[in-house]
């Protein structure tokens, strides 16, 4: 057996980190091109505006829920009050999954979503996110 030296040591703990720094990288690569593959998330919170009634509150969660079935590639609707305590005033919002990001990108347009856009962009401010997941 070789003598182990310090300097055996670094050299081959280097290589053994270089490897694994590569490893990773083509790791992240293949990970990145399936989840492009994958489903897509659309992610939104509302901060009600002052002028927001209980029932257009109400309407905007019955409304995006009905998204449900009249959406093409939406597979998944998800939508309520926010629970967390560190919420920062958002105090609604909602989780949507689509087949793909040519299924959202075709959300973003429908009729259905234009419309509801229509009576209430006025009443909240927004936050949104979209990722593969």
């Amino acid at each position: 057996m070789p003598k182990m030296t310090r300097r055996t040591l670094m050299r081959n703990g280097g290589l053994a980190a270089s490897a694994s720094g590569l490893m990773s990288a083509g790791l992240a690569e293949t990970a990145l091109a399936a989840d492009q593959a994958g489903s897509v998330f659309h992610v939104f919170a509302f901060q009600w505006k002052p002028s927001a009634t209980e029932d257009q509150k109400a309407m905007a969660k019955k409304d995006i829920a009905a998204f449900q079935g009249q959406i093409p590639g939406l597979l998944e609707t998800h939508v309520g009050t926010n629970i967390s305590p560190r919420g920062k005033g958002y105090t609604f919002g909602g989780i949507m999954r689509f087949t793909d990001k040519a299924a959202l990108d075709a959300y973003v347009l429908h009729p259905a979503h234009q419309a509801l856009l229509v009576w209430l962009v006025p009443l909240i401010d927004a936050i949104e996110l979209d990722l593969y997941a």
